[in-house]
């Protein structure tokens, strides 16, 4: 797979601020509209704030996708975790949390920053998946921890010249949802935490 540029973003002036006002109005919209339980129309305002994803040829969609895996998984992760409670300063948290994802961690491209968020990708991803739907079938559980897995890898693996990249992340995603499958016969949690996440974080 071609890789895509990873700087997209305007870096000074007018489109600068422009950019760094929508990225501070996201967690704001995203924070009411869970306040009065939109909480769907606060997830599809963050797909819709992925709209250049589909801005190319359809041949793309698949790369930007990916490309995006992470930032989506963390976005949508933060919202269920901010809907999951009704405590206001809890929710706060979250969606100050949110908005130290886009304007600090994420725009970041040193290789420390992108290992970071792969990790808090992929910790916050399975939370989410093992937290609220930990009784869901083994088959959805394995698909889960396959597909956070496989997207926290790949954005892993952008920051070296890997030319082996896809191979290295499905190996990584087919270790992890053999765990999960092997795991979810007896599936324990440290507190709030399932153990697949320690194991795997």
């Amino acid at each position: 797979m071609p890789r895509i540029p990873a700087r997209i973003k305007p870096t000074k002036g007018f489109s600068h601020l422009l950019y760094v006002g929508l990225n501070v109005l996201l967690p704001i919209l995203a924070y009411i509209l869970v306040r009065i339980d939109f909480v769907g129309l606060a997830i599809l305002l963050v797909l819709l704030s992925k709209w250049r994803m589909f801005a190319v040829r359809p041949r793309y969609w698949i790369a930007n996708i990916i490309q995006n895996g992470v930032d989506i998984m963390v976005a949508v992760s933060l919202i269920i975790f901010m809907a999951s409670t009704s405590v206001v300063w809890w929710q706060l948290f979250w969606a100050i949390l949110y908005g130290v994802w886009l304007l600090w961690l994420k725009p970041r491209y040193d290789v420390l920053s992108v290992s970071a968020q792969a990790m808090v990708a992929q910790l916050l991803g399975l939370s989410v998946l093992y937290i609220k739907f930990g009784d869901g079938s083994i088959v959805a559980l394995v698909a889960g921890t396959w597909l956070v897995s496989y997207l926290a890898a790949r954005h892993f693996l952008t920051s070296f010249e890997e030319s082996h990249s896809a191979l290295l992340a499905h190996i990584w995603a087919y270790f992890s949802a053999s765990l999960a499958f092997v795991l979810s016969h007896w599936l324990l949690f440290y507190g709030s935490i399932a153990q697949i996440i320690v194991i795997l974080t």
